[in-house]
Formats: C-alpha cells, structure tokens, sequence
C-alpha cells in the first residue's frame, strides 16, 4: 500500500514537472508574419511602411517575414476578393503563421471578414486605422495596432494658415470609399469646412481635374488625399499624380502624408510612414514573443506639421504664419547666401578682420583680469600658508630670540656689576657692550626674516639671485631643523643664479618642501637630513632639489602629492604642496617629486634663467 502511495506521488510530481514545458511550448507563437499591404509598394507611403515594419524584424533576424499586395486601390469587387481568398487560402495553407499585420483599412477589414476561415486563431495587428474609425470597431478579440489620428479639420486648420482670408476649399481626390489613410475624411466635410465655399471634385477623372485646379478662384486651397488613377485605364501612386495636379494647380495644396510633400504639396499635418511602420512591427514582435494581442492597448499615431519650403516661397507664405512647432523640410539658401563669398568677398573680410581684432582685445583684456584675480588670489593663499607655516616654527622662532635676548641680559647684569666696582674695567665693558650689539643685530635680523616672510605682498617678480633666496630660507629654517633633530644642508651653484620672480613666495615653496621634509622623518629615531641643492646644468633654466632621507612617497600616492587637499599627515591641510605648484608654475616653471634609489623623497623644480 505504501509502495503505492509513493509511486502516485511521484507520477503527479514527474507531470507536474512537464507542464510548464508544455505550456510554454503551447504559448510560444510560430516566428512568423504575414505582411498584408493595401496598395503596392511602388508608391512611397507603402514602401517607407514596409520599410520601418522590416527594419524592426531584422533586428531579431530569426523572424519568416511574408508579403502579400491586395492593391485594393485598383481592384475591389466581389470576384476579386473571392480570388485573393483562393489565392491566399493555397499559398499559405503548409504556413504556419505567427500574426498578421494588416497595412490599411481596406486590408484590416478584409483580413477580419476572412480571419476565421483561413487564419482562425492567429493574431492580427493592424497599421493606419483612423481612430475615430477603431472607436466605431469596438472590441475585437485578439486585435491590436497602430491607430492614426489625422483629421480633415488638421488640413482646413493649415488652408488658413497658407492662405490668409481663406474662402474657398477644394477636396481633391479617388472617391472615398477607396481611400486608405483619408475615407474618415468624407465624413467630416460638413462640420470642418463650416463657413467655407465648397469645391468638391472627389472621384473625377485627371483631365477635369487637371482644368479645375487651374482656374480656381482667389483664396482657395486645395486638399489633396489622393488620387490612384487618370479615370482612363491609367493607375499611378498617389504621389505622382500629385505632381501632375501641382504643376497645374494654381493655390497651394494641403496633404496629409508625408511623401506628398515632395511632390509639389505646401504642407500639412502629415502621416510619417516609416514611424508607424515601426510602431506596428513593436506590437507584432510583442506577440511573436508571447502577448496576447488582445491584452495590448493599440497605439495612435499624430500627423504632424510638416511643410515644403520651396512652396512656401511660391506661394508667398511666411514661415510666422505655420502652427507651432512645425518642421520645415527642402529649405534652400537665398541669392545672398549661395553668392555671399563673391558678393560680400571684401565687406566679410574687413568686418571679420575688424571682429576678430576686436575679439582679441577683449579676451586679452579678460585674459589680464583672470591673470590678476588669479594672482592675487594665489598671493592671499600663499599668505595663509605662510602664516600656518609660522605658527608651526614659531617654538623655534622663540627659542632663536631667546638665545640673544638671554644674552643680552646676562652682559648687561655683568656690566651693571662691574661698573659698581671701585675701578671698573672699561676694556671688559666695551667688550661687553660689542657681544650685546652683536646678540641685538642677531635677534633683529631672526624679526627682520620672519617680518619679510609674514609681509602680505603683491605677487610681483624682479631679478633675484636664486642661491641668496635658498640661503636665506635655510638660514630661516636652520633653528627648527636643530630642534627636530634634523641636519640640514645647503649646495648651491657657484656664482649667481639669476631669475625672474617673487623672492617672498619663492621662499615659500622652499619652506614648505623643507618643512614636509622634516615632516616625514619625524617617525625615524636618527639619521635625520634634509639636502637643499641648486644645480644649472649649461643651459636655459636652472633646477632646485629638496631630497630628505626619510621613508618615500608610497608609489600609488606620488602622482596625487600636488592636488588641492591631498595629505598624509593626521593634522595636515593639504595646500602647501599645492600651493608650491601654483607659484612655480605662476613663475613658468615645473615642478615634479620622487623616490630616490637609496631612500627618501626627493622634490624638484625648475625655473628658467633670465636671459
């Protein structure tokens, strides 16, 4: 009974296994599409339709696109819809087919009436069903498309736009029953040209149509739908016999397809062809992929304003007097602007020369002014480093003065004790008297260095004498670099090094390298030096090297020491390298760092000679 029991449970478990396959299987359509066009493809609305629809199925490149013409413009009656049904029901009875785009309405109403007989099941999206049109369909099960909305109003709306006091409309066009994108049109007649004389020649042959157009009276417009044949045997695209009415017509002609437009149309709002090709092809792949089609919402495509240029200069029309947004297509250069480089040849060159100077001037002048905003923004940072810079040396700074002060004192008590004695010894008080002149100059000339080094200056450059600069800022730095510890050394060049800048801020970047320096050896217990050199090696420029015997700069860190707040100290801001690469470059020079084979850290710049 147990064995039983278990091998049930495992037969329903097994087919439950199996019918997700199934239903997949079930619910996957045949890849395939049966492309049912209203006219031909010679005409160029249906071919930029056929286009957009199999630009979308290549995409996949997996997909069977098949094609069929009905050119229910030219043939329409009851026997020729029983051959196409023949025809149709032998050539695809071994497909299999996956849905069917209907192109046109005449085709989607056909595909409806034959749906159950040849396709029954299979699902049908239809392209260029006016949405007045679809609202009138209803629910249809297992439908969807690509709606259009392009309404006669829309082309009266352009007539009197094209044409100022417009008084009379004239419908041009194969009578309305066979009509594709415009049969909605007839219907509407009566409202959207309510106020206007009506001249109705729909459904008349090309020879009458061809004298009617041409003896129209003053401000009319035509509306053109389309016309397929002369009346005589004769059938052509609409588009080409747009182009015959045109020659002939002597008031601008509104369309409402794109293609028109070429043809000699002035405009209109305008069906695009290939965007509800496109349009229609997304909803066919949506079902080839497994949607119901009757679960989609069909999409409405807008006509949209489109004008001719050249018909425009025609008929006088100002591109002002067009709807918003409208978009205008096969504009031409004007007489003036095809000859201008032959007409204007020497007016242009004169006004270009004479603009250019006068743009010369004016980014040298705002060149200038970002130069000394720059500069005296980079003078009132340095400013502030120099001050940080300061208030770090500044136990140092004390100690220096204390040493002379202290001094002074204790010769001056010394004098005061001697001059008490009976015979004083003059000589030991002139002595005295030199060592305090001596330790007075010397605490004068440490308050002279940090004045000089404090003073907030202008950036302004002259001729100085590099070594004297690296001198006095090591001379400067000597006291904090015995309390840390830290022997420093100088090597300069022999003779002077002359250049072109600023000594203060000169100063600067050498303090503020000496001072990382002595900085990044503070974890080394001894053998603590710092090596200042100054190098000219024969030719323009000459470089300046600040090397420390400390532990680097951690290799991935070396190409980021310059940038703004960029630091590895737990206290530190970040800005004085920074700022050395500022002033540096400010004095047209370069400045770069490295890790030197045998330990330490070594910065380097370079600034050019004067001449």
């Amino acid at each position: 009974m147990i064995t039983t029991i278990v091998a049930r449970v495992f037969l329903v478990g097994f087919f439950a296994l199996l019918v997700p396959t199934y239903v997949s299987a079930q619910d996957r359509r045949p890849q395939s599409v049966l492309v049912l066009d209203q006219s031909n493809l010679r005409g160029p609305f249906y071919y930029q339709l056929s286009s957009g629809l199999r630009e979308v199925f290549d995409v996949d490149g997996r997909i069977t696109v098949y094609g069929e013409n009905l050119d229910l413009t030219r043939f329409g009656d009851a026997a020729y819809e029983e051959s196409l049904k023949r025809h149709l029901n032998e050539k695809y009875r071994d497909r299999q087919i996956g849905v069917i785009v209907a192109n046109g309405v005449g085709t989607f109403e056909h595909t409806l009436r034959w749906r159950e007989e040849l396709w029954p099941g299979i699902p049908i999206v239809f392209a260029m069903l006016e949405a007045t049109q679809l609202a009138k369909l209803g629910q249809v099960a297992n439908v969807t498309g690509v709606a259009i909305r392009n309404s006669l109003a829309d082309a009266i709306k352009t007539a009197r736009a094209v044409v100022p006091a417009l008084d009379t409309i004239v419908l041009v066009g194969d009578s309305w029953d066979r009509q594709s994108l415009f049969r909605h049109w007839g219907e509407e007649i009566p409202t959207a040209t309510s106020g206007l004389k009506v001249i109705d020649l729909v459904g008349q042959k090309m020879p009458e149509i061809l004298k009617r157009v041409a003896e129209l009276p003053e401000r009319s417009a035509i509306v053109y739908s389309g016309v397929f044949s002369d009346g005589a045997g004769t059938y052509y695209p609409p588009a080409t016999a747009m182009r015959l009415i045109a020659d002939e017509a002597n008031c601008p002609i509104v369309v409402g397809a794109e293609p028109l437009l070429a043809a000699g149309a002035i405009g209109g709002y305008s069906l695009i062809a290939k965007e509800i090709g496109t349009a229609a092809g997304r909803l066919a792949l949506r079902v080839l992929n497994g949607e119901q089609a009757g679960d989609i919402p069909p999409v409405t495509h807008e006509s949209k304003p489109l004008f001719n240029w050249k018909q425009m200069q025609r008929w006088n029309v100002s591109e002002s007097s067009l709807p918003q947004q409208s978009e205008i297509r096969f504009r031409e250069p004007n007489l003036l602007e095809q000859y201008r480089w032959q007409t204007m040849a020497v007016a242009a060159a004169i006004l270009i020369q004479a603009g250019l100077i006068m743009f010369l001037l004016h980014e040298r002048h705002l060149r200038h002014s970002a130069e000394v905003e720059s500069h005296k923004r980079m003078t009132e940072l340095a400013h502030v480093n120099r001050q940080a810079t300061t208030g770090e040396l500044s136990s140092s700074i004390a100690h220096e003065l204390n040493q002379p002060l202290g001094s002074i004192l204790t010769n001056a008590e010394t004098a005061e004790l001697i001059l008490k004695s009976d015979q004083p010894d003059l000589e030991e008080i002139r002595e005295i008297l030199a060592d305090i002149k001596r330790d007075d100059q010397r605490a004068g000339e440490v308050i002279r260095r940090l004045r000089n080094f404090l003073k907030r200056t202008p950036f302004e450059t002259r001729d100085v004498d590099l070594n004297e600069v690296m001198g006095e800022a090591f001379r400067f730095l000597s006291v904090q670099a015995s309390a840390r510890n830290v022997a420093l050394y100088l090597q300069t060049a022999p003779g002077a090094l002359r250049i072109k800048g600023d000594p203060i801020q000169l100063q600067q970047v050498i303090l503020n390298l000496v001072v990382n320096a002595m900085d990044a050896m503070a974890s080394i217990p001894y053998g603590r030096t710092v090596i200042g050199r100054t190098e000219w090696n024969g030719g323009s420029s000459v470089m300046i090297s600040i090397s420390d015997s400390g532990p680097g700069i951690p290799a991935d860190k070396l190409a980021q020491v310059f940038d703004p707040f960029f630091t590895t100290k737990d206290q530190g801001m970040g800005i004085g390298l920074s700022i050395a690469r500022t002033i540096i470059l400010a004095h047209k020079g370069q400045i770069w760092a490295e890790n030197q084979s045998g330990g330490g850290a070594a910065f380097h710049f370079s600034l050019p000679l004067v001449a």
